[in-house]
């Protein structure tokens, strides 16, 4: 199964980014290959922030649309994400969050397997590097958004 992460520091408050994070509808905006988001369902549960939304993703006739289960823990300041439907087999995916002096320390980890054996093959040879370019999105995004708010 693929599988990737990384880590980056982002000059924003960590609320902020997590906000970004959660903001599934404006993906299509700024993450590479990501051409249309829907969020079906949104509602608290104690300390968790529950989604389920859909992200279609691919680029000119390939796409392909997964939907998601999203929980947000507010205690621990984490994301965690699981497929419920689509093209993938398998799919979690943890965000955790960490904020020090102006500064938020977000690690990313994906791991997941497509249904399709063959793109399972072409996808582990490049997930590292397309999950580089999406937090590299993110970073800027987080960056156009609140550097200015910062200051």
């Amino acid at each position: 199964m693929p599988r990737a992460s990384v880590k980056k520091f982002i000059e924003c408050k960590k609320e902020q980014l997590i906000d970004l994070v959660l903001d599934i509808e404006k993906y299509p905006e700024f993450v590479p290959f990501c051409m249309s988001a829907k969020v079906y369902e949104k509602k608290e549960k104690g300390n968790l922030l529950l989604i389920v939304g859909d992200l279609t993703i691919g680029k000119g006739p390939f796409k392909d649309t997964y939907k998601s289960d999203v929980k947000y823990n507010k205690k621990d300041d984490s994301i965690f994400v699981t497929n419920l439907d689509g093209p993938l087999k398998h799919l979690e995916n943890t965000w955790h969050f960490k904020e020090e002096n102006n500064f938020t320390e977000v690690s990313f980890e994906v791991d997941f397997e497509l249904k399709n054996e063959f793109l399972n093959i072409v996808m582990t040879k490049s997930f590292q590097f397309a999950l580089d370019k999406i937090a590299e999105a993110f970073q800027k995004r987080a960056e156009d958004l609140f550097k200015k708010t910062q200051n």
